[in-house]
């Protein structure tokens, strides 16, 4: 993604995975302080989901912008490339 408005990362927005997959809802983001790229996205899980190929702080998973594909009414991701190798 080249560039987005803050206002479309509206947080308790929800979080898919492309196939569909409800991931959870966004909680916060962290944000680089020099150049003020957003490196990761701090989404609260759904209970169901599997977050063990994923890096983790607290009870949040992190999902690296980079793997953000769409943001709409949803923040939609790319598992593939959010997941840990």
């Amino acid at each position: 993604m080249s560039k987005v408005f803050a206002r479309n990362l509206l947080f308790n927005k929800q979080v898919m995975a492309t196939d569909g997959t409800e991931i959870g809802t966004l909680s916060n983001i962290v944000v680089e302080i020099k150049g003020g790229n957003i490196i990761d996205l701090m989404v609260t899980p759904n209970p169901n989901f599997d977050t063990s190929r994923y890096r983790k702080a607290d009870n949040f998973i992190l999902i690296p912008f980079a793997s953000v594909s769409a943001i709409k009414d949803y923040i939609i991701i790319d598992k593939m490339k959010a997941k840990l190798n």
